[in-house]
């Protein structure tokens, strides 16, 4: 759980940039339009950090 805080403060330092770059796109930036993406960004962060622990016992 304290992994997905992290990952979530991650999503909260890049989100006037994503903001930006949808609003540049012609879309119109929601918070119901986030959850989805906020769901598929924390997938993709947990399966980073668990392939980068694997490397890291590996080569211990």
């Amino acid at each position: 759980m304290e992994k997905n805080m992290e990952f979530m403060q991650i999503a909260m330092k890049y989100l006037p940039e994503a903001q930006q770059k949808m609003q540049e796109a012609g879309l119109e930036f929601s918070p119901a339009m986030a959850e989805p993406f906020f769901g598929l960004f924390m997938k993709v962060m947990q399966e980073a950090y668990d392939l980068g622990k694997k490397e890291a016992l590996l080569e211990e």
